[in-house]
């Protein structure tokens, strides 16, 4: 059932939906207009009525986690405010950022200072996230600074005991992993030295449970978050990509998901050929090879893709491009060329209906 057939009678009055941002088993994620004391601001809404009746009582658990967490995080504005939490809904502010994995602050070393300045005030306030590995957890806010989102995993402590301790610690080493990928010159010794240890907690999850969990999420439940894209990106998009590439007319092909108001998770694919290929072409022919349910919901040719100097695709562009969050493109544009690139592709892009209207 789509989530968008009727609101949470918690919220009935108060609140209207516009895209649905991500689905799993514990809960349904959209973006829409919350009515709030002070009017209409623009928001994100977690509601757990959609999980199925087995995973229900994680999910409230889950829920309460995070409205726990948002609560006390509020005053140091380094996380979404809490604007609503009921049963089985939660509603927190939209942040006007871009998820680690899109935004790829190679060589910010100021994004990763704000980074570590927002960890120490959530430690500070007793709270542990549990869940920064996930690029996608990490937001790059337009004026460079970091800000956390998905608290469902942190942890409120009353103390800071052992296991606090082990928990921030934890916390910290996923930091500096990304802070590794991106930044690996800004690594200090003693950053380094915690990059190499792991907590003994997680030693023995990779040894035991993590086998299970990934067996039971992935098999299972078919549930994969790699980048915040779900199955389809991970599933999909691949097969997608090389059935296009078959093609003798085309060059390359890029595939990228953004939020559908339809099907939840939509896949977007950028082709790069001569522009007598046309797409009505490429839809049926992908249709025909991979089925209308696994099809891309948009194609678009392109003359060039954009890419970095060793050849790579910028995907983090076309995923900006895809969502419709042009504002946040032109900070990453390394030139004129691929400005004048980037602005062709953006001129003809195809996704103009999902954009968030209220």
């Amino acid at each position: 059932m789509d989530a968008f057939v009727h609101t949470p009678p918690e919220v009935a009055d108060t609140w209207r939906s516009s895209v649905v941002l991500k689905r799993d088993v514990f809960s349904t994620v959209e973006r829409g207009r919350f009515a709030g004391p002070n009017g209409q601001v623009d928001a994100v809404l977690r509601r757990v009525d959609t999980a199925p009746w087995w995973a229900t009582p994680l999910a409230r658990h889950f829920l309460r986690r995070e409205a726990r967490a948002l609560a006390a995080a509020h005053p140091l504005k380094v996380a979404p405010p809490l604007l609503f939490t009921g049963r089985r809904v939660l509603i927190r502010g939209f942040i006007d950022g871009v998820a680690l994995h899109v935004a790829r602050p190679i060589g910010d070393h100021e994004f990763f200072r704000s980074a570590r300045s927002v960890l120490r005030k959530l430690h500070r306030a007793g709270i542990c996230h549990n869940d920064l590995a996930k690029e996608q957890n990490w937001l790059r806010t337009p004026d460079g600074r970091a800000i956390v989102t998905d608290f469902q995993l942190s942890i409120l402590f009353a103390r800071r005991g052992k296991l606090f301790r082990i928990a921030a610690y934890e916390d910290l080493r996923h930091l500096l992993k990304h802070k590794r990928s991106y930044v690996p010159d800004a690594l200090t010794a003693a950053e380094r030295r915690v990059l190499a240890r792991k907590s003994w907690i997680t030693r023995i999850w990779m040894a035991t449970g993590k086998k299970i969990y990934l067996g039971v999420t992935r098999g299972l439940f078919r549930f994969v978050d790699r980048e915040g894209g779900g199955v389809r990106l991970v599933s999909d998009a691949p097969t997608i990509a090389a059935m296009l590439r078959s093609i003798p007319m085309v060059r390359d092909v890029a595939v990228v998901a953004f939020p559908d108001r339809r099907a939840g998770t939509g896949l977007y694919a950028f082709v790069e050929a001569d522009a007598e290929l046309k797409e009505s072409n490429l839809r049926e022919f992908i249709v025909g090879a991979v089925g209308k349910a696994k099809a891309p919901e948009r194609i678009q040719v392109v003359d060039t893709l954009p890419r970095r100097s060793g050849g790579e695709v910028r995907k983090e562009i076309l995923q900006l491009v895809a969502m419709n969050q042009l504002d946040l493109v032109d900070p990453l544009i390394a030139g004129d060329h691929e400005r004048a690139v980037v602005a062709r592709i953006v001129a003809g892009r195809r996704n103009l209906r999902d954009r968030f209207s209220f």
